[in-house]
């Protein structure tokens, strides 16, 4: 079994043992520390994501953007794993999508959408020190930050965590991208890119 692999394993057994005033209460704290970060507040259009189960809440943040004037691009699961974009017209417009998502009913844009981002929230289990970042390990994220690259766009890359999911280390692999920022309860960490060694 692979670092990744038991590591991920840990971080979600974790997560099944909080409840959902837990999940609740956190998803309030976060949404206004990510609110308040330059990167957002700055930012004119956002790739997002809607939380499910017990991932770090982001349905707050996303009405926070949105009312804000923010054009919110969320994730339209595609058969192959990419990522579609569709913009969020408010929580009446998600429907239930496979693997349990929440998806924009609005008409897709298209892969290249994410490309137009002032920043990218990204989910993940893990961050590390120098800002690399553990995915679940669908491989749909990994796209999206190889399309970024190859166009030579650089939103800022967020990870909103709890406070515990800041780790020692993510193991890494050359594919793997940093990120610039994450969010838990405790406050915002920026990873300058002299930091990544």
């Amino acid at each position: 079994m692979s670092g990744k692999t038991t590591l991920r394993r840990e971080l979600l057994a974790a997560r099944r043992l909080l409840t959902s005033e837990d999940v609740r209460r956190t998803a309030a704290v976060l949404a206004s520390a990510a609110a308040d970060l330059p990167e957002l507040t700055d930012a004119r259009t956002v790739a997002a994501y809607v939380s499910v189960g017990r991932e770090p809440g982001t349905h707050a943040l996303l009405d926070a953007l949105r009312a804000r004037g923010v054009r919110v691009l969320l994730p339209v699961l595609m058969a192959d794993n990419d990522l579609d974009w569709a913009v969020f017209e408010g929580a009446e417009h998600l429907v239930p999508a496979g693997r349990g998502l929440l998806e924009p009913d609005g008409a897709p844009l298209g892969p290249q959408a994410v490309l137009d981002a002032d920043a990218v929230l990204l989910p993940g289990l893990a961050v590390d020190g120098r800002g690399m970042r553990l995915g679940r390990g669908g491989g749909s994220y990994d796209r999206v930050l190889a399309r970024l690259a190859s166009a030579g766009a650089h939103p800022a890359l967020i990870v909103l965590l709890y406070d515990d999911e800041v780790v020692a280390r993510v193991p890494d692999e050359p594919h793997d991208h940093p990120v610039d920022a994450v969010v838990t309860p405790a406050g915002a960490l920026r990873f300058p890119p002299g930091d990544r060694a």
